[in-house]
């Protein structure tokens, strides 16, 4: 076998490799986020955001557990979308927002570069037709990365929703 057919073969392969019941996926690799770097937010922003009295869209796509100890201000629970029926009913939740305001996700239960939830719902949310997209970027974890630098959160019983 030549080596041209050898590599398209590989590539079929890895193209078969991709698909999702949606159709083609993104694969997460080191350095290669679904995401821009523009579609990011550090947590100091969006807390000055909150501190000044904007309002976007947070939505939290981690562990129901770690939701109910504390979340951001105004955040709604939506997780964890790393499973199918929480990833389909983000997708059905968000399919009657306006496509281009923002909305802010974000889990926090482990390194983002690990993160199981993040990537598939920023996807998700991408397919969609959202445009204004943001991933809150906690490198470590919520508590680490919010919590501990005293910014705003709201304890279990006090703020947020859970649509589930």
């Amino acid at each position: 076998m030549n080596t041209f057919k050898l590599i398209g073969l590989f590539g079929l392969v890895g193209l078969l490799g991709l698909m999702g019941s949606g159709g083609l996926v993104r694969v997460h690799a080191a350095g290669a986020e679904p995401w821009h770097p523009s579609e990011t937010l550090a947590p100091s922003e969006l807390a000055a955001m909150l501190a000044k009295g904007s309002k976007p869209s947070i939505v939290y796509v981690g562990p129901r557990a770690l939701f109910r100890t504390g979340q951001i201000p105004e955040a709604i629970f939506h997780g964890p979308t790393s499973e199918r029926d929480a990833l389909s009913e983000l997708k059905h939740w968000a399919a009657s927002l306006p496509r281009s305001g923002l909305l802010v996700i974000y889990c926090g239960c482990c390194p983002l570069e690990k993160c199981p939830n993040i990537r598939p719902a920023f996807s998700a949310l991408r397919s969609l037709g959202m445009t204004n997209v943001r991933v809150l970027v906690l490198e470590t974890s919520f508590e680490k990365d919010w919590v501990a630098k005293n910014y705003q959160v709201d304890r279990a019983g006090q703020a947020g929703s859970e649509p589930r």
